[in-house]
């Protein structure tokens, strides 16, 4: 990146392990895609194809061919892998995303609850095929994990082969390492940052209070998920300190004065 101004952090060039950024579509158009990636392709690594979006949404398959023509991975929500697993359906599933060239898959259990052995296999079965992340913690409100929880279940969920564990918070980010009012869970976020590898984690961080909030403690190539296509460059601007939010968050201490 040709650096302007002084003082910006150094940001990895793609394909990168730290700094990742996931953002959410859930049902852009084919002319959304190309405009989204046309000024966002640079900052944006994976793009998830929201939910179980892609069986319904026109186009999504020249989408697919958008996202990787711009060197962008596409891959589809995790709520989808559940949806078929839910009706027996796994063989289908990776027929299904054979059919559409994605070679990433995302495996979650966040809807469905699934026997973590079992979800430990289908990670490992779909690994010896795909490149595989896969999203710890549940959807559901009623379902809370204590940190010891959510570093075991990551910890093993990398050893089976996923490459990336997400910290689940729904689109919304008003649950899993959240509290409801979108607050920050510091005993749970700091419990897995403690034991599990922070370039290994992608936080979900829809809104801009949570991803400033990651960037002051992580530093800017903390790995962030779910943002929103909008949200890109606002996301980038934070992540070098060219918002209010970071302003003087790499700047040397004479200047913050």
């Amino acid at each position: 990146m040709n650096k302007v101004l002084p003082y910006l952090p150094d940001r990895p060039v793609k394909p990168r392990n730290s700094g990742i950024t996931m953002v959410m579509d859930k049902g852009l158009s084919i002319r959304e895609a190309e405009d989204f990636m046309s000024v966002g392709s640079e900052y944006t690594d994976y793009v998830k194809l929201g939910f179980g979006t892609s069986l319904i949404t026109p186009g999504f398959e020249s989408k697919i061919a958008i996202y990787k023509k711009a060197g962008v991975i596409p891959y589809f929500g995790g709520t989808l892998f559940e949806a078929f697993v839910i009706r027996n359906m796994f063989k289908e599933f990776i027929d299904f995303v054979e059919k559409n060239g994605i070679d990433l898959v995302e495996v979650s259990d966040g809807s469905y609850d699934i026997e973590h052995t079992r979800k430990l296999d289908y990670i490992a079965r779909l690994a010896e095929k795909v490149t595989v992340i896969s999203e710890v913690g549940s959807k559901k409100k009623d379902v809370v994990y204590t940190p010891d929880e959510w570093v075991a279940m990551m910890k093993s969920e990398l050893i089976a082969g996923s490459i990336k564990v997400i910290a689940e918070a729904r689109e919304s980010g008003t649950t899993g390492i959240y509290n409801e009012d979108g607050s920050i869970n510091n005993k749970i976020i700091r419990g897995i940052a403690e034991h599990v590898k922070l370039e290994n984690v992608i936080w979900e961080a829809p809104l801009k209070s949570q991803q400033a909030w990651f960037i002051k403690h992580f530093g800017a190539n903390v790995n962030l998920g779910n943002i929103a296509p909008a949200e890109i460059i606002p996301l980038e601007s934070l992540r070098l300190g060219l918002r209010g939010d970071t302003f003087f968050q790499f700047l040397p201490d004479k200047m913050k004065q």
